[in-house]
């Protein structure tokens, strides 16, 4: 079943609108759901918002809420986030980076006390289409087992970081565990078994089935013990730069909410096109594998799949799709 972008925002957002959203604040979290299935990440579009709305009738977004400005010291601010949609106010924290980083060269925008911000991605995009480097981060309820433990202590804390390119930006978009739990749910819905271990079953053995590692809540960190590390940092770093919430604290609370994230934006006029090319061209022409056609770089097949979705309109679940429009 295919929907055009337009209807499928237009339903979200007055889904939204139902759920006390204003106007402005539900055609932009309704965009930014919609143009993550535009870009194929179904498991942060259209999937993932039934989940939303119930966090909102459950009271852990709160639709009213807007972001504050807590303390600046120059080219950092640190906001408060007051359990508002993640979406919005990510989008909001990485446009005020943007304005610092005019001034500055550099900005850093931290906000704590907010919610999930989708696919995290969409960050990076906003950075490099305004010219910009950018770089964000957030941490996440307890999902991973700490390299030498048992039992899920570390987020999947994903990190984006993006680098303008004219021809099509170099994007990363990236969760520390080797799949994002919305990327277990995608292959768990489809009946499909993970390309490569994913996490821990309940009896500790390394598995490929996504629903065993849903279940037992642990994931597997990305180069075991550097994702482990890296996972660690990033709660760190914005726990000590936002005083907001740590995993540890989200995951006592037994719900993702009350985030912390960073946002950061660095304004370079020459950002040596001609280098960057050459690396993107560099990478490329490694020798593939016979089942493989091409060698892609961050970014490059969300290009292609929004042209594609965006021609012939967008994949949907059905049974997603009749959910929302019951909504």
């Amino acid at each position: 079943m295919y929907i055009h972008f337009n209807e499928l925002k237009k339903e979200l957002n007055r889904v939204l609108i139902g759920l006390s959203f204003d106007e402005h604040k539900a055609n932009l979290c309704a965009k930014i759901f919609a143009e993550n299935s535009l870009d194929g990440v179904h498991s942060h579009g259209l999937n993932r918002f039934p989940g939303f709305v119930s966090a909102v009738k459950e009271k852990l977004i709160n639709p009213g809420a807007e972001p504050e400005l807590i303390e600046s010291h120059h080219a950092l601010e640190t906001w408060e986030g007051n359990l508002g949609p993640g979406m919005y106010n990510a989008s909001l924290s990485m446009s005020r980076a943007i304005e610092i980083a005019s001034l500055y060269g550099i900005g850093c925008v931290v906000i704590k006390n907010t919610n999930h911000w989708m696919r995290g991605g969409n960050y990076g995009w906003q950075a490099a289409n305004a010219g910009y480097i950018g770089f964000c981060f957030t941490n996440t309820i307890a999902n991973v087992t700490p390299w030498g433990g048992t039992d899920p202590r570390l987020g999947n804390n994903p990190v984006v970081i993006a680098v303008p390119k004219k021809d099509g930006h170099v994007v990363l978009d990236m969760a520390v565990s080797q799949y994002s739990f919305g990327k277990l749910q995608e292959f768990k819905v489809r009946g499909e078994i993970l390309p490569v271990f994913g996490g821990y079953d309940l009896k500790g053995q390394l598995s490929n089935d996504p629903g065993k590692i849903i279940e037992s809540q642990r994931g597997l960190p990305i180069g075991f013990w550097k994702g482990s590390g890296l996972s660690l940092m990033v709660d760190l770093l914005l726990t000590a730069l936002s005083g907001g919430r740590s995993t540890a604290e989200i995951t006592r609370s037994k719900n993702e909410s009350g985030v912390s994230q960073c946002f950061i934006c660095i304004k370079q006029p020459q950002l040596h096109d001609s280098l960057i090319n050459e690396i993107i061209r560099f990478t490329k022409t490694s020798s593939l594998p016979t089942d493989s056609t091409k060698v892609y770089y961050p970014g490059e097949k969300t290009l292609s799949r929004r042209k594609e979705h965006t021609a012939k309109g967008i994949p949907v679940n059905e049974k997603v799709w009749q959910q929302v429009l019951n909504l």
